[in-house]
């Protein structure tokens, strides 16, 4: 199947696809009673993630402890990072707020209950940070990519520490993630991460135009805490290269 054909029946299959999801928001998550929404909304998104990666030809390989609830810190690589995570557990997530506007994307990230934040306003970190609370007082996983923005992957760019309050308290459990795409027909680096000056619509087609998409996922726990902001930024930035070494996680 030529590129230009494959994109064209993925299209059609997610289309098709709608049919099941939009009625499943509907029935489970839509009128779920408010203190547990983002947990109705996160499992509703697991279900619709695990239909919508097929698209991709999507396999992932997990290793570690996977995280049930608390706050989950992770490296960011693209718009995939959403799906595959909830793919693998139920989650809500943590985003720059024009993700919202995103076709497809933005509109489940939208309907599962993401947080969205404003950088550009400061005093919506704060808000944020409440709207955090809130989901892990509902029981819910909440996951954080506190690079702030994507990458190609080679590295793991420094924590920002804006979001990082609710991680400092022990109550919460606290969970690292590591998340490492492959694609055999192109380099994962520019067509599956998205970064720099990629657009978003023709990133996704050229996605889409791929035979497969393969993820390497690792999860670790982090049982100290700390209540400098700074200092617990450095060690889950750490903690998150040692998981991408390949070391700190045991097979799940």
């Amino acid at each position: 199947m030529t590129g230009h054909l494959r994109i064209a029946g993925r299209i059609c299959w997610f289309i098709a696809d709608l049919g099941m999801t939009v009625p499943d928001y509907f029935f489970t998550a839509a009128f779920a009673p408010k203190h547990s929404k983002r947990r109705a909304q996160a499992a509703w998104l697991q279900r619709a993630s695990r239909r919508h990666l097929k698209i991709f030809g999507f396999t992932a390989d997990v290793a570690g402890p996977i995280p049930q609830r608390g706050l989950l810190v992770s490296n960011h690589l693209s718009y995939l990072d959403i799906l595959t995570i909830s793919a693998i557990t139920p989650a809500v997530f943590v985003s720059k707020a024009e993700v919202r506007h995103w076709p497809l994307f933005g509109w489940l990230a939208m309907l599962g209950g993401t947080v969205f934040i404003e950088r550009e306003r400061r005093m919506n970190v704060g808000e944020v940070n409440r709207e955090i609370q809130k989901a892990l007082d509902d029981g819910a996983l909440v996951v954080i990519f506190p690079e702030s923005t994507s990458s190609s992957g080679e590295t793991v760019l420094p924590f920002k520490t804006a979001l990082l309050e609710p991680a400092t308290q022990p109550e919460r459990p606290l969970a690292t993630g590591w998340i490492h795409y492959e694609i055999a027909d192109g380099d994962a680096r520019d067509e599956v991460c998205y970064w720099g000056d990629h657009a978003f619509c023709p990133h996704l087609l050229n996605l889409m135009s791929k035979r497969k998409v393969r993820a390497t996922v690792r999860f670790g726990q982090i049982q100290e805490r700390i209540s400098d902001r700074k200092e617990l930024a450095q060690r889950l930035h750490t903690a998150v290269l040692t998981l991408k070494a390949g070391t700190g996680f045991s097979a799940h």
